[in-house]
């Protein structure tokens, strides 16, 4: 049996924050509603999201210059990001979009929340990699960043 549920968080391969999606009774019931994780999409529980995201649209308006000023100073440079290497440039472990909004932080003084960077690629040798920041649904920006050794 299916259910209709409202995501209180975006869920990889299901669907983003305030996303309304379909998922089997059990999974809804017994692991997405018990972790907080989603609500049943009734009618009141509807209201609320639309209100919410009234709220979201509002503030992001505001926020629509600020986010593209921001993006500008990001790609005004290129983002270095260092990490320890062997002798054969590989590195040791993976470069992450943890260590991707620190160094956006150092370098341009702009605080990216790291779970909005996507790293559509395993970074594990030097160079120039790109990134995906996703401020809102409307406003996603790549951003090439350069992995240099410590």
């Amino acid at each position: 049996m299916q259910m209709q549920v409202i995501l209180l968080k975006d869920i990889e391969g299901l669907g983003y924050e305030y996303d309304e999606v379909t998922v089997k009774g059990g999974y809804g019931r017994n692991f997405l509603i018990p972790k907080r994780m989603a609500v049943v999409a009734n009618r009141a529980n509807r209201n609320k999201v639309a209100e919410l995201m009234k709220q979201i649209t509002s503030k992001e308006r505001r926020y629509l210059a600020e986010i593209e000023s921001v993006i500008e100073r990001i790609k005004a440079r290129p983002i270095q990001v260092g990490a320890k290497v062997g002798t054969t440039e590989k590195i040791f472990g993976s470069v992450t979009n943890v260590q991707l909004a620190d160094a956006i932080k150092k370098q341009t003084g702009v605080e990216v929340d790291r779970r909005k960077i996507t790293i559509p690629e395993e970074v594990k040798t030097l160079g120039t990699y790109t990134a995906n920041i996703r401020f809102s649904e409307e406003n996603n920006y790549d951003i090439e960043f350069e992995v240099i050794a410590e």
